[in-house]
């Protein structure tokens, strides 16, 4: 007769068996199960058929099962590292294959690279990286052609450095990715027009800025010039205009939008960043007025729960103000966070917001 390792009461006992039940363990809930009639000891989300529970015992390590005579399974490999780490491996060396092959390889072929079905390996590289293999390599091959117009003489000598096989190829969509077309954004925004008003409001000045995309900055200070100059140093050789009146209408709608939270802005966005930012600031616009959520909580919407720092980053490099309302993201522990313009303007958005006579 086996000798159980370990003397637990029959409620832990009971809670691992729902836990084994459950298939899905936390990652503190480190424990392994064995089963009596086949001699073998799993992992608490390990895929084979769960046993009786009268025939199963649990240990605290693989140490306590194999002194008690059990050997691993094959499936879940409980003397390895644990499933969310290989897991984690498998996916990092699939990213790297991208990466690696410049965005031509097959979903096909870094399924046979990963020992996996095609299915199985797109739906765990969406769990754990947040984007499908092709939209990961179609943010590869963006952040490459990014690159390579910053370094390269001409757009064309960009674009097979970074991997096109075309310009129509190229400029295929990457517009909408960079915020403005290649030639305009290797030249520093040069030949862009960007218009920009600046208004008083209640936090001061807000500065609001479009191109021909749509809005592409709002900024608080408490200098228009220090606004000005900031606009010009992002994009140092576009032409930048001082609008005057001819923004009065978007002005007015941003300055709704901060008086009544509840109301969307109603004006198209030019939104430029990388497909992380993107990512991350599509979930800030999913934050409803008067709502908190954590940077933690912010990269699980992601489904990236390890890039709490990421999400604080792409955060701070948000260009629109309260439009993209990063100043809804709050630290884990109360405090109120970072924040782009000022702590105290945060406070106040999110005092204002609070308030239960607020309009909709």
């Amino acid at each position: 007769m086996r000798a159980t390792a370990i003397d637990r009461n029959a409620t832990d006992a009971d809670q691992r068996w729902q836990i084994v039940l459950r298939r899905n363990p936390a990652p503190d809930e480190n424990f392994f199960y064995a089963v009596k009639t086949t001699g073998v000891y799993c992992r608490p989300g390990c895929s084979a058929r769960p046993p009786k529970r009268s025939n199963v015992e649990f240990f605290d390590s693989p140490e306590e099962a194999r002194r008690a005579g059990y050997r691993p399974c094959k499936k879940c490999s409980p003397e390895g590292p644990p499933n969310r780490q290989r897991r984690a491996f498998l996916i990092e060396q699939t990213c790297r294959k991208i990466e690696q092959a410049g965005g031509t390889v097959t979903l096909a072929e870094l399924a046979r690279a990963s020992a996996m079905s095609p299915g199985h390996l797109q739906r765990l590289f969406k769990e754990v990286v947040g984007l499908t293999p092709k939209q990961y390599a179609v943010s590869q091959r963006t952040r490459r052609f990014r690159a390579s117009l910053e370094t390269e003489d001409s757009v064309t000598g960009a674009i097979y450095g970074a991997g096109y096989g075309s310009s129509s190829r190229a400029y295929e969509g990457v517009s909408s990715r960079l915020g403005m077309s290649p030639s305009k954004f290797q030249s520093g925004g040069q030949g862009l027009a960007i218009r920009y008003a600046v208004a008083s409001c209640f936090l001061g000045s807000v500065l609001v800025a479009m191109t021909e995309r749509g809005v592409c900055a709002i900024e608080f200070g408490d200098d228009a010039g220090m606004l000005a100059g900031d606009l010009r140093r992002r994009f140092p050789k576009a032409e930048i205009h001082e609008a005057g009146g001819d923004l009065k209408a978007a002005v007015a709608a941003v300055i709704r939008m901060l008086e009544s939270p509840g109301q969307s802005l109603e004006l198209p966005l030019d939104i430029q960043g990388t497909a992380f930012q993107q990512r991350v600031w599509n979930a800030l616009r999913d934050i409803p007025p008067g709502k908190t959520a954590a940077y933690a909580e912010v990269a699980k919407r992601i489904g990236d729960p390890n890039a709490s720092r990421a999400v604080a980053a792409a955060c701070a490099a948000n260009p629109l103000a309260v439009a993209v309302p990063c100043h809804r993201v709050v630290a884990a522990r109360g405090g109120l966070g970072g924040y782009r313009w000022g702590v105290e303007r945060k406070r106040e958005l999110l005092r204002r917001e609070a308030k239960p006579d607020r309009k909709p």
